[in-house]
């Protein structure tokens, strides 16, 4: 398994729509690993593909944040949600994509998700609670939309102000260190 490294918002690449996997293969089952690895190093509950560089219609979860409880990885291609309950949830989001920066989001307080596993059958299961946050997080990913999409113009422009900032700090950081 090789650690990809996670864009940083803003890359035009999270504001993509992704396109559907075709095929389950073994390049598809690499992605998945390596996706898996780079959520735990993280680390993180959930990862999708686009934030990887990758434009394809696939992410990874695990929401077990127990450390008694054996991990609970999942891997979703070509997901869909199928059903939402009327009822809400307000979850306070953080992304990989944009570290260190977290808003409260409103979703639906459960799901049901209809995807394509890596052992090429069709797979349905209902999430609620972190399960269901993290499935619309990740699966609003695949349609190029971020948590920050959620919330107001003001409250979007700083946290993407603090992102270039960042973005320019590790790129100066990253200069410094080849001069060396």
């Amino acid at each position: 398994m090789t650690l990809r490294p996670i864009l940083i918002h803003p890359d035009p690449r999270l504001k993509k729509h992704c396109d559907p996997v075709v095929t389950v293969d073994d390049e598809i089952r690499k992605l998945a690993d390596d996706m898996l690895a780079t959520m735990y190093d993280a680390p993180g509950v959930g990862l999708a593909a686009p934030q990887v560089g990758v434009l394809k219609r696939l992410f990874v979860m695990d929401c077990v944040k127990d450390k008694a409880t054996a991990p609970a990885p999942m891997v979703m291609l070509n997901p869909e949600v199928t059903w939402t309950s009327e009822e809400t949830n307000v979850y306070e989001e953080g992304c990989l994509s944009i570290p260190d920066q977290y808003a409260e989001v409103t979703r639906p307080k459960e799901v049901r998700m209809r995807w394509l596993g890596l052992d090429g059958q069709i797979h349905e299961e209902q999430f609620d609670g972190l399960w269901a946050t993290c499935a619309q997080h990740e699966n609003d990913h695949l349609d190029g939309k971020l948590f920050i999409d959620y919330l107001g113009p003001l409250k979007r422009q700083m946290i993407t102000r603090k992102m270039e900032k960042l973005k320019r700090e590790r790129a100066r950081a990253a200069k410094d260190q080849s001069i060396l």
